[in-house]
């Protein structure tokens, strides 16, 4: 009966912010892409956008918590980040399955004892190659594959412990368990390309006058189907767990 009650407790989606307009239009928020990538795997979910939530649930509450990413910045330190990071420091420590996406992996980071700052190597945007460095439950991949990434920060310190399981030209941390039962990517399994798309033309102008050649980025988006399947691996680590 215990095992019966566990399974039916929601997944958590902990929202740090919203796509641009055009990929919001397209397939809604962050949550509703996790959701929608997921497909069936699970149907239990609690929506919770830490930028307003004036107080935050304790862990027993989930079977597993996912954090979305964000165009704000960690480094920023406002006041729902630092609440965002206590709970998840209280989350780690009791043990729930956790997965950030690429703002939520940069809050698991700095929660832990990290440093997130502006990448030094640049701007991250498209379709990206994933070299994998270790093997692991969650992200158990051999060979390298391709994410949509979109990201100016990074965490350029890891925590104690952390254990560093893919890499990217353009971030050696861009896919980390950082503790027992916490995986951060610094990609979007979420997106599909179009929602790439959306955020290469949106970030266009901006991408120029860094130098960066938009159109060709665009024409190198690819389908991702190794990173979108980590969301469904996590759910199923979430369903052992349980």
């Amino acid at each position: 009966m215990l095992e019966c009650l566990a399974a039916v407790k929601p997944i958590a989606i902990f929202v740090a912010g919203d796509p641009v307009p055009a990929a919001q239009q397209r397939r809604g928020g962050f949550e509703a892409m996790i959701r929608e990538t997921v497909g069936a795997e699970y149907e239990s979910w609690q929506i919770l956008d830490l930028r307003t939530a004036e107080t935050l649930p304790s862990p027993e509450q989930f079977a597993g918590a996912i954090v979305t990413g964000s165009a704000s910045s960690v480094t920023d330190r406002e006041a729902w980040t630092l609440r965002g990071e206590s709970m998840l420091r209280d989350m780690v420590a009791a043990k729930l399955p956790l997965f950030g996406i690429c703002y939520g992996h940069q809050m698991l980071g700095q929660a832990l004892g990290g440093k997130v700052e502006k990448n030094p190597r640049g701007r991250e945007i498209g379709t990206v190659r994933v070299e994998p460095l270790d093997d692991d439950e969650l992200l158990s991949v051999k060979e390298p594959y391709l994410a949509q990434a979109t990201h100016v920060d990074s965490v350029v310190t890891l925590p104690p412990s952390a254990h560093v399981l893919g890499r990217t030209a353009l971030d050696p941390y861009a896919a980390v368990r950082f503790a027992e039962a916490a995986w951060g990517v610094q990609f979007h399994p979420e997106f599909d390309p179009d929602v790439m798309r959306d955020y290469i033309r949106t970030r266009a102008d901006v991408l120029e006058q860094e130098g960066s050649d938009a159109q060709a980025l665009l024409a190198a988006v690819r389908e991702t189907p190794v990173s979108k399947s980590l969301l469904t691996r996590f759910v199923q680590q979430v369903r052992r767990v349980a």
